[in-house]
């Protein structure tokens, strides 16, 4: 077996229990998501019913569910990310209003955050210790930069991670395509949303995504 193999078959082995389990949403905003936002992705809404499908399931089964929301302070003298990118999700502008098309529930957990990543600067990772949690379910806006970025800090920290592909978008089809095979050969795994679902309702092991060489 090449290591490739070895990899995706201790892939397979994941689970997704309910009391280790949490769903992270990442970025879902009206400045990244709505049409008139500060930087909207084209053809956010389609991520909507994927999403929703997602959450709902989590929930219903018991899981930890956490909404992360960019929101950055204005009248900073050098906010890293606006040396990159324009100014958006300033806090207290509906900029960082989750979609209303998204099933937010007011026991959900939220995540705010000023870099790409939800870890970096947040007490993410000390609530999940604190609930027990060993596995994450990471999907939003952008795969390529903040899904990544939360991805990569997620295994750096020691949790086992399930991208679903379909409840992700990434700013073009080449930077989807390239990071979730990085994410699926390096830093977790990668599956499509119904499978994720089945697993989740008890119908049989996760299946994985597996891209080709």
């Amino acid at each position: 077996m090449d290591a490739f193999s070895a990899t995706q078959s201790a892939q397979q082995k994941i689970s997704l229990r309910p009391d280790t389990t949490a769903v992270l949403i990442v970025d879902m905003l009206h400045d990244f998501c709505d049409p008139a936002g500060a930087m909207p992705l084209p053809g956010a809404e389609r991520l909507y019913p994927v999403q929703n499908d997602l959450v709902r399931s989590a929930r219903q089964a018991g899981m930890m569910v956490g909404w992360v929301v960019d929101a950055h302070r204005p009248g900073l003298r050098h906010d890293r990310e606006f040396a990159k990118r324009a100014p958006h999700c300033l806090e207290d502008t509906g900029g960082v209003d989750v979609m209303p098309q998204l099933d937010k529930q007011n026991d959900d957990f939220v995540f705010v955050k000023r870099r790409y990543s939800a870890f970096f600067g947040t007490d993410l990772d000390l609530t999940l210790r604190d609930n027990l949690i060993d596995t994450l379910v990471v999907f939003g806006v952008v795969t390529n930069i903040c899904v990544r970025s939360t991805v990569h800090d997620a295994f750096f920290n020691g949790y086992q991670v399930v991208v679903p592909r379909d409840a992700c978008a990434a700013t073009g089809p080449r930077e989807q395509d390239s990071t979730l095979y990085d994410i699926a050969t390096h830093f977790g795994v990668v599956a499509d949303s119904q499978d994720v679902l089945d697993h989740i309702a008890g119908k049989g092991p996760l299946k994985t995504w597996e891209p080709e060489e």
